[in-house]
């Protein structure tokens, strides 16, 4: 005769009812919008010696243009956030991305300066439009596995960015800023794609309703506020961080190896690009890693794991250089989409809000951080600059101010 505990079933079935199914469709999706708009973005500083030498820039007017950019898709990404999160609105995207066909068309077409920053700002907005917007829908479609959503959204971004390099040879090289034209049909292709995705997020809502999410939700108490408002703090400063390094490997590294090996652009460019697509696939990885080892873990691991590395690079050859760039973008971007899962789980009721703030802070820090360590390379030497961030990584001890995955957790059925 079979004995049969009571709550056994019960507890399995609970524990059946939180496990949330994730779409990969709208997940592959939303990716692939996201390459489509930040391959778009990566037009801007691919066609910039073309516009410098057709149109006689200063290097400010250049660097105003890219500033621009920057800002614009940044700033304004927290307030669509913050915006959306009170009153969601599913068809914001392919609204976005006809933005962004208007700024390249604009773009290609544009005889004066004038009209070439309008046009950076038209694909600046589309940009704000769409990051927080794509994070909520990877947040949506991921059920109970966000950190593997985030990296799938994440990693089409990170390939788009990439481009850059490729763009420049390929595209601009021969056609000149006309070349921009060729663009038009990704972004229209990425109006389409959105338009797909609205249509599940509008039956999402429509299922979900925001209202029912919140009818239970208890008043925060002021010292959990501040406990909320200090991680939040806390976590931008080592986003910071990450983007400060990120933008000095990037933009300034590969003059320090011309420098330092004697060698063309092309082949520093190349050290660059082996950085950006090992950073590409640490984005894959290290959300789905998060599901399992937890988000404050896989963040501190990616600061202090590239550590050691980032301070041995100013001193290696040129053979030990392509291995360490090569693993240290695999470990310190591996938190770049936990990072965002991390602040939607610290603030769970305003996904769009935080999901703007990481990704938009980062793009801004990025824009800055190029700004100022410009500045110190023209005020000091070069090599001691990249000295000087080699130690950005250690900024990661910070980590340990994060709570823990396990508060996070407490917290948020405390506000249920």
């Amino acid at each position: 005769m079979k004995v049969q505990t009571g709550p056994a079933p019960a507890v399995q079935q609970a524990a059946r009812a939180d496990v949330k199914p994730t779409v990969f469709r709208i997940l592959l999706a939303i990716s692939l919008v996201h390459l489509f708009n930040d391959t778009i973005q990566a037009v801007i500083p691919a066609i910039l010696p073309i516009l410098k030498d057709n149109m006689s820039l200063s290097y400010m007017q250049s660097g105003v243009i890219v500033f621009a950019l920057n800002m614009t898709a940044s700033v304004m990404q927290p307030v669509v956030g913050l915006y959306s999160d009170r009153k969601p609105m599913p068809y914001m995207l392919p609204i976005g991305m006809g933005f962004t066909f208007l700024g390249v068309l604009g773009l290609s077409l544009a005889p004066n300066y004038g009209l070439i920053l309008l046009s950076v700002l038209l694909i600046g907005i589309g940009s704000a439009i769409f990051h927080p917007e794509g994070s909520r829908v990877a947040y949506m479609a991921g059920g109970s596995r966000r950190g593997l959503a985030q990296s799938i959204f994440q990693v089409g971004g990170n390939s788009g960015q990439s481009l850059a390099s490729v763009m420049t040879a390929l595209v601009f090289a021969p056609l000149g800023q006309l070349g921009a034209l060729w663009f038009t049909v990704v972004a229209g292709a990425g109006v389409l794609v959105q338009l797909y995705i609205s249509r599940w997020y509008q039956g999402y809502m429509a299922a979900n309703p925001p209202q029912a999410r919140k009818s239970g939700s208890r008043a925060m108490s002021p010292a959990r506020k501040k406990q909320i408002a200090f991680a939040v703090c806390m976590l931008i400063f080592l986003v910071f961080a990450r983007s400060w390094y990120h933008a000095g490997i990037t933009i300034y590294y590969p003059f320090y190896l011309m420098d330092k090996f004697g060698i063309s652009l092309e082949r520093a460019q190349m050290y660059i690009f082996l950085f950006a697509a090992a950073g590409a696939l640490g984005t894959f990885m290290g959300g789905p890693l998060s599901d399992k080892i937890g988000r404050r873990n896989v963040i501190f691991l990616a600061m202090l794991g590239a550590a050691p590395l980032a301070l041995a690079l100013p001193y290696a050859d040129a053979f030990w250089t392509y291995v360490i760039l090569l693993v240290n973008g695999f470990i310190i971007l591996s938190s770049f989409s936990v990072t965002v899962v991390y602040a939607q789980e610290l603030m769970p009721g305003k996904v769009g809000t935080v999901s703007g703030l990481i990704t938009g802070l980062a793009f801004g820090l990025g824009a800055l951080g190029a700004v100022g360590l410009g500045s110190l390379i023209d005020t000091f030497h070069l090599p001691l600059v990249m000295q000087l961030v080699s130690f950005l990584p250690l900024i990661g001890l910070l980590t340990f101010f994060l709570p823990s995955d396990r508060t996070l957790k407490q917290w948020a059925q405390e506000a249920e």
